[in-house]
């Protein structure tokens, strides 16, 4: 079985044990309520834990080295050991890469474990725990203390009411992604996502469990993904329908392309179907469509009655990041990823990561409403460019003029050249749209202009380093809006080209380390 998560890594002050500022003493320990049973809990799992902490005090002389030893023998003492500790000792003037909200602490404690970065989750009471998390590329569950301020409980990508609260969440997405028995290996099974080029980026994993339990996969998209369903992995056979019920521009049903449709997935051969939605979709219309066809095992989520249209009837929290959704469908029908993949996003392409010398921004959005201001991107641009970066500037076939009015812009291409473009780029500079997904497919870190019209927990760039940007209290916040309901687009056009000029350096220290190395 592929697990989902390897490693949960905490913060220490007020989030293991409650928070006397600069503490030298370990009389002065004293845990969080629940921190003991919650971590015995995540050490039963077969999970590995560990603690990222800065401890500024001892560049400060405010304690010792040995004072600050002895605390934390103090919280093994009471809390049970930890497989790694990772402390930043100095102050935040120091300019070093491991002081949260820089990743550092998060890439050592997972280096030191064996285990890639995106496979651990950190626990932390404050947004620069979250932050360090995020431009890692790992998980955060944000547990809230009365010093938490409100916007970092709004950005978080997952909050907490405490420690067992927590590791309840960390636990559930596990099990989640754990595959229910299974008969045997299937024939040919029909997966279904029909949705825009993110929305089918985001159930590769998926797919691929599906494609390693079976012997054959036909995919079942529509039109606005086509494109990326041909970049998947595990995908034998596509077909093309524009769905009437999920397509936002849907065309009148007609009997006639519903029967032929009909008699096209029946051609397939295919005895099993796994289909997958996003929250507002239905799979009911469609299943009532398979089995007109004759399939003969359906999985799907659904909320509502499905009566004799459904085997599997998933229900699934609908805080989960999209990816894992859908993995949890597969694993449902009895699909499990195979040894060795680790559940991130993949696209089929020949070039790997090549560590280029230019940022690509993206000015667009599939979404108006997610779309920060030209001018913004304009001024992002330049400042980019001032700070001695080669910017290069994308768009989609209807986003040509957005993009020449914005800089330098590469030119009409295809999703497989984006791909191709984005994998060579230091960093990608991106709306909540297709692109950021695309990133997080070759492994390029994201700096994310994300209106909260939709939560980043669900929709944002999946298992790669990122740094978001954007008000995430915004009054737009969760209304799922197109067009943007607030005068002023305040949850993006508040960003200053500055805060993103430091976020691509935050993400591409490591690299310009590595390369100096």
């Amino acid at each position: 079985m592929s697990r989902l998560f390897e490693a949960v890594l905490f913060d220490r002050d007020g989030t293991l044990i409650v928070d006397v500022p600069y503490n030298g003493d370990p009389a002065r320990v004293e845990p969080m309520p629940g921190a003991r049973a919650a971590l015995d809990r995540v050490r039963a799992a077969g999970l590995k834990v560990g603690v990222v902490t800065n401890q500024s005090g001892l560049a400060r002389g405010l304690f010792t080295a040995e004072q600050l030893a002895a605390v934390n023998r103090k919280v093994e003492e009471l809390l049970g050991p930890f497989d790694t500790w990772q402390i930043c000792p100095h102050d935040g003037d120091a300019g070093c890469r491991c002081r949260k909200p820089a990743p550092g602490l998060v890439e050592a404690a997972a280096e030191e474990l064996g285990v890639e970065a995106y496979r651990c989750v950190v626990v932390g009471d404050i947004g620069r725990d979250m932050t360090a998390a995020l431009a890692a590329g790992a998980a955060g569950v944000l547990v809230p203390t009365p010093v938490t301020l409100p916007d970092e409980v709004a950005a978080a990508s997952e909050v907490a009411g405490d420690l067992t609260a927590a590791v309840d969440r960390i636990l559930r997405r596990q099990a989640l992604a754990e595959p229910a028995p299974r008969p045997g290996k299937a024939g040919t099974v029909l997966v279904v996502r029909s949705d825009s080029a993110g929305d089918v980026l985001v159930t590769g994993p998926a797919i691929r469990a599906v494609a390693h339990g079976s012997d054959r996969v036909v995919m079942l998209c529509g039109p606005r993904g086509r494109a990326a369903a041909e970049l998947l992995p595990g995908v034998d056979e596509l077909i093309e329908w524009r769905l009437p019920w999920i397509d936002p521009s849907p065309e009148p049903v007609d009997p006639s392309r519903t029967e032929a449709m009909v008699r096209r997935i029946r051609e397939t051969g295919a005895d099993e179907a796994v289909v997958f939605t996003s929250f507002h979709q239905s799979a009911l219309p469609l299943a009532l469509v398979l089995r007109l066809a004759g399939i003969g095992r359906i999985t799907a989520i659904s909320e509502d009655y499905p009566g004799a249209l459904l085997d599997v009837r998933h229900r699934v929290p609908e805080d989960l990041p999209e990816p894992e959704r859908a993995r949890s469908v597969a694993a449902a029908a009895g699909f499990d990823l195979p040894p060795g993949d680790d559940g991130a996003l993949r696209i089929n392409r020949e070039a790997g990561r090549t560590g280029g010398n230019y940022v690509v921004v993206h000015p667009g959005a599939s979404v108006e409403a997610r779309a920060c201001p030209p001018d913004l991107m304009r001024r992002i641009v330049t400042a980019l460019s001032e700070a001695g970066h080669r910017v290069v500037v994308t768009g989609g076939p209807d986003e040509r003029l957005l993009a020449k009015s914005v800089g330098d812009d590469a030119g009409p291409m295809g999703l497989a050249e984006l791909a191709q473009l984005i994998a060579g780029a230091k960093c990608l500079v991106v709306g909540n749209t297709g692109p950021a997904h695309l990133a997080a497919a070759v492994g390029t870190p994201v700096v994310s202009l994300f209106a909260p019209t939709v939560p980043y927990g669900k929709w944002g760039p999946y298992r790669v380093p990122a740094v978001r940007l954007g008000r995430a209290g915004a009054a737009c916040r969760d209304s799922r809006a197109v067009v943007c309901p607030v005068p002023g687009h305040p949850c993006l056009s508040t960003i200053e080209p500055a805060e993103v000029v430091e976020a691509v350096a935050r993400l591409t220290r490591s690299q310009l380390s590595e390369v100096a190395a």
